[in-house]
């Protein structure tokens, strides 16, 4: 039985409504010292070939072993996807031919993987929040690269990926749309950098998703899916899903029938393209592998690693919004990444906690996007920011004065304090001062006065006005309080 999706995530076609179908499995690169099966190196990069060993090679008679920091790192992975971890799994082979798979077949797990069902819980906009079901994750050696672009008569392999841990995760079909697939994929990869399991950088390779997509009527049984491999990044997961789903409602609509096979997905051309018929489990020849025995471990071992974890994303948005009284969405954005949620933290100690939310989101976040940066290489430390809330907080600065300051700070650096005793920045709350020049403005424009009178939104004209005059240095509550009684507004 699986959900049906609400009227606003269905696609208008031709001939009526459809829903589109999707469920996807994730590849994480786990993080480890070494690979799956061997002592060798699993880091990114390195000349070709120079992170294999004899095991990633295939040669005869080398046996593989068991890495246990690949293990640890796929139960602490269950634990934070809320699933049932297995004290038994067994590792299979995948028989298939490819020429960057050395052995002829691939290590995995088929029937009895070390992690069974769990549920992410995705926020998709401030509204809306789905949860969507795990269905499993399972340990497997990655397989090399093939590289065609080297030579016009040749193609190159680099084994420095053969055997690297890979973990797939596995969804239940609960996605309805290209924008849920997406959140999803973010809030995974968010778990797992909390964890520390995976990196998530999908530039490199460390985080790749197949897409399974089919379409239906609403409320029809299931549609003939189609799955798009080795998609890596979620903008392009998203367009793909969009792609495929039209080309299939396109083939129905036509009263042809969805062949299920495996494509590609073309970011430059904006279209998904056959790569083969797509596989069933028999086609593998799966059997356990001969060379491992059984993976098994008791219920301590699983409960030590569960007292390792950090504070995972959702009980941290649960706190931030308990203890900082957060509104939901704001908690959801500063929990994304854990560095993000630990600077807001240390910018909202001991002040008034919506307004350093406010500062981090908009003005540091907004920067830091603009930038292309993140936050661990944010010129304006947290402590930085504290100091420049601190200043509005007491009144020194005004909320215009405070952005200005945010910008030296950005670009030149230096202690806030400082800057504002040293370049005068400080606002203006004598009264006196302030008066002089709301006279002076409103002495300028008897006629804009008259409006005023007549449509007080008008007010908002000159406390510009007022503000330009005293270099945005005036208090803007003062400047407000003198004019609505000078107006009589």
């Amino acid at each position: 039985m699986t959900t049906q999706a609400a009227p606003n995530k269905l696609i208008s076609g031709a001939t009526g409504d459809w829903e589109v179908v999707i469920g996807m499995e994730i590849h994480a690169q786990v993080t480890s010292n070494a690979k799956l099966f061997s002592g060798a190196s699993a880091e990114y990069g390195g000349a070709p070939n120079d992170h294999v060993s004899l095991v990633d090679a295939a040669m005869p008679g080398m046996l593989p072993v068991i890495n246990e920091e690949c293990v640890k790192q796929a139960i602490r992975t269950g634990l934070g996807l809320e699933a049932k971890i297995n004290l038994r799994s067994v590792f299979d082979r995948k028989n298939y031919f490819y020429p960057d798979l050395p052995q002829g077949y691939q290590i995995s797990q088929f029937k009895h993987p070390i992690v069974g069902e769990g549920a992410v819980i995705v926020d998709v906009s401030p509204s809306e929040r789905i949860t969507v079901g795990i269905e499993r994750l399972h340990l497997e050696q990655d397989a090399g690269k093939s590289l065609h672009d080297l030579s016009a008569t040749e193609s190159h392999v680099d084994l420095n990926r053969s055997g690297v841990a890979l973990m797939e995760i596995v969804s239940k079909p609960d996605l309805r749309s290209a924008e849920e697939a997406r959140a999803y994929v973010s809030k995974l990869r968010t778990i797992l950098r909390y964890i520390g399991s995976c990196d998530g950088n999908m530039e490199q390779g460390s985080l790749r998703a197949d897409v399974n997509v089919s379409v239906r009527r609403p409320g029809a049984p299931l549609g003939t899916r189609c799955e798009i491999k080795n998609v890596n990044s979620i903008r392009f997961i998203g367009q793909a899903i969009e792609v495929e789903a039209r080309r299939q409602i396109g083939i129905l609509e036509d009263g042809g029938a969805i062949a299920q096979e495996t494509r590609l997905f073309d970011p430059g051309r904006g279209e998904t393209r056959s790569m083969r018929s797509k596989e069933e489990a028999h086609d593998y020849r799966y059997f356990p592998d001969p060379d491992l025995l059984p993976l098994e471990f008791d219920q301590p071992y699983v409960d030590a690693l569960r007292a390792q974890l950090p504070e995972l994303p959702d009980a941290k948005r649960a706190r931030f919004i308990e203890q900082y009284g957060l509104p939901p969405y704001d908690a959801g954005v500063l929990v994304m990444e854990r560095s993000a949620a630990d600077y807001f933290e240390e910018t909202a100690k001991g002040r008034d906690a919506k307004l350093a939310a406010n500062w981090v989101i908009n003005e540091l976040f907004g920067r830091l996007n603009k930038e292309g940066l993140d936050v661990t290489r944010s010129p304006v430390s947290a402590r930085a920011l504290g100091a420049i809330i601190d200043l509005i907080s007491q009144n020194v600065i005004s909320g215009k004065l405070a952005k200005d300051l945010f910008e030296i700070v950005w670009t030149e650096g230096g202690d806030p304090k400082e800057i504002v005793e040293a370049r005068g920045m400080k606002q203006v709350t004598d009264t006196g001062a302030i008066e002089a020049a709301v006279d002076a403005v409103i002495a300028a424009n008897p006629d804009k006065v008259e409006q005023a009178k007549a449509k007080p939104t008008m007010l908002g004209w000159f406390v510009g006005q007022v503000m330009k005059q005293t270099g945005g240095k005036a208090n803007p509550q003062s400047v407000n309080d003198l004019l609505k009684r000078k107006l009589g507004v």
